[in-house]
């Protein structure tokens, strides 16, 4: 499979400070460029357990005796690492967002620039595709799939414009989607809005909020003290809750005061906000948006 090149990927790695025989997790596995990188810094002792719920991915299977490659979504980390016999580990790196080989075949529906039937599942096992959001969905969560996870101001009439196009025929295909919602695309914002539009349905797709939410609370329970967690994301949504929970360890809320009025946080933060340099962006153009966060478990 073609896969593009891993984005941030000498700072990612540095970031989690292997130990030769280290216990690492990559939880976005894709076409592996962070693994390879990984084990090529790991000894002959260390191990690395790779995630990916995308089938497409399992043909990039590392050949070497230190890696599992697990097929399953990272919101379920705790339990296979266990199943694995791995209950802890000494760090954890996540490449959020979707794959440059996902956004690259038409036929997965991820891309404005493909016609394609409608489905963004990043797993073909999930039952929801975006198919069902578009034609089943009623007004109160179309309006809440653009508002929350696109943050379009004109979520509402977003909403019932699909609503009373899908009366006289389903809405099959992205092209048809586009068709739909040509008023709200003027040439000058198409692409931004129609991004928006996309991000949104695809987010609602694959659950990624209460993935992200799930990965990040089982990070904390696995990592050892001195552990440390890289995460790259990609839009403000998802980079919103890495800072807050790296900042805090929860999404909402504050966190409990000890006895002298200091705040009780289970991470520190390891250097500052690592975005990439031009000539990155320029190679690699999935970077532009990328956001690196480094911590480690107190």
């Amino acid at each position: 499979m073609e896969y593009h090149n891993p984005v941030l990927l000498k700072e990612t790695v540095d970031g989690l400070n292997i130990k030769p025989d280290g216990v690492y997790v990559d939880v976005t596995f894709g076409g592996g460029g962070h693994s390879k990188e990984i084990l090529r810094r790991l000894g002959p002792d260390g191990k690395l357990f790779a995630f990916d719920q995308d089938e497409d991915a399992l043909a990039n299977a590392l050949p070497d005796e230190r890696f599992v490659l697990i097929n399953e979504n990272f919101r379920h980390i705790k339990r296979f690492l266990r199943f694995h016999g791995a209950r802890s580990v000494d760090g954890i790196l996540g490449d959020l967002g979707v794959s440059s080989h996902q956004f690259d075949v038409p036929e997965r529906g991820f891309s404005t620039r493909f016609d394609a039937g409608l489905d963004m599942r990043m797993s073909q096992k999930n039952d929801l595709n975006a198919y069902k959001v578009v034609n089943e969905y009623d007004d109160a969560n179309l309006r809440r799939v653009f508002f929350d996870y696109g943050e379009l101001k004109n979520a509402p009439a977003l909403s019932r414009t699909i609503i009373e196009a899908r009366v006289h025929r389903p809405i099959k295909t992205t092209d048809e989607l586009k068709e739909v919602l040509s008023k709200y695309l003027p040439e000058r914002v198409r692409n931004k809005v129609l991004a928006q539009i996309y991000q949104a349905i695809r987010i609602e797709v694959n659950q990624e909020m209460d993935v992200l939410k799930e990965f990040l609370e089982q990070s904390l329970e696995i990592l050892k003290p001195g552990g440390r967690l890289s995460v790259i994301s990609y839009h403000s949504l998802e980079d919103r809750l890495v800072k807050r929970f790296i900042k805090n360890g929860m999404f909402e809320g504050e966190p409990e005061r000890d006895f002298f009025g200091n705040f009780s946080v289970p991470f520190k933060t390891i250097g500052k906000l690592i975005v990439p340099d031009n000539e990155e962006i320029k190679v690699n153009n999935r970077a532009r948006s990328a956001k690196l966060r480094i911590a480690e478990k107190i």
